[in-house]
């Protein structure tokens, strides 16, 4: 049990700060394609992989985006009704299949990745060229540091 003077400063956790972080850039980033392009957070980084690594199993995607298969599901079926994904059946092994963007979609993700970069720029602008590299050095070592932890 912790000592009863531990105190827990939320607002200096680092997994608070990171979490605060994240949710609110990607609800920023959101603000640009969503009333644009009609896309959910889910969906749009469903594309985003997509558009990055397909083909890809919807398994596959969900460990890339590092969310769970039941949103993945969702924002898949949502994208396949618009026809911005298409699925394709694994010849070797037809329990398998794999998503790729559809022309439609890949037109799509053509059109938000500059407004995606643009605010990636945005947010790099308060940062020297040295913190933006010392910034992703110590990213890369948390990263690696949470997945160990997760094992």
């Amino acid at each position: 049990m912790a000592a009863a003077s531990q105190v827990l400063e939320l607002e200096n956790f680092l997994p608070y700060r990171l979490s605060v972080l994240a949710q609110l850039v990607s609800e920023s980033l959101h603000d640009l394609y969503a009333a644009p392009f009609d896309l959910t957070v889910t969906q749009w980084r469903v594309m985003a992989a997509l558009g990055r690594f397909a083909p890809l199993t919807a398994s596959d995607v969900g460990q890339r985006i590092v969310m769970d298969k039941v949103a993945v599901s969702r924002a898949v079926a949502a994208l396949m009704k618009r026809g911005l994904v298409e699925r394709a059946t694994d010849r070797a092994d037809r329990r398998r299949s794999s998503l790729r963007l559809s022309p439609r979609g890949g037109a799509m993700h053509a059109k938000i990745v500059p407004l995606a970069l643009e605010y990636e720029a945005k947010l790099y602008n308060s940062l020297t060229p040295d913190e933006c590299q010392t910034f992703n050095s110590l990213s890369d070592r948390l990263f690696a540091r949470a997945e160990a932890l997760r094992l």
